[in-house]
């Protein structure tokens, strides 16, 4: 699927999590639309659209961020993105809310900025970051 040495995409059992209930989502507001009311069938639907919006999305941009002998390459909806590691700017944020960490990834390259979370990468940022860190060092 990919030929980088290193990549991070989000899960595979979350892929397919994603898209078996966007399919039971799809079967139940088909039922509801013929046997229910049409309100139950329009709030399905917008379910429908939205787990199935984040399960394509997954799929189609993996994997979200790698690694190779010139420099991270980020993949979004827009396209493929290389990012030379000397243009590029590295960095954890942590945010708190509602009494929880939460950790992205963030890539800067010139006046653009890319964001990653623990479910476009598959793990935690910090390890992510971690292994960055690593191989800039080695070059």
């Amino acid at each position: 699927m990919d030929n980088y040495p290193t990549s991070w995409a989000p899960r595979r059992a979350l892929v397919v999590l994603a898209w078996a209930v966007a399919a039971l989502l799809l079967v139940g507001a088909a039922t509801d639309a013929v046997f229910g009311d049409g309100k139950g069938a329009v709030l399905m639907g917008v379910a429908v659209l939205a787990v199935g919006g984040f399960a394509g999305h997954w799929s189609l941009v993996r994997p979200r961020l790698a690694v190779d002998a010139e420099g991270l390459v980020a993949r979004t909806l827009g396209g493929t993105h290389r990012l030379p590691w000397a243009q590029t700017t590295t960095r954890l944020r942590t945010t708190r809310r509602m009494g929880r960490d939460g950790v992205t990834l963030e890539l800067e390259h010139g006046d653009q900025l890319y964001i990653f979370g623990r479910l476009d990468l598959g793990e935690d940022p910090r390890d992510v970051m971690d292994v960055l860190s690593a191989l800039r060092g080695e070059l």
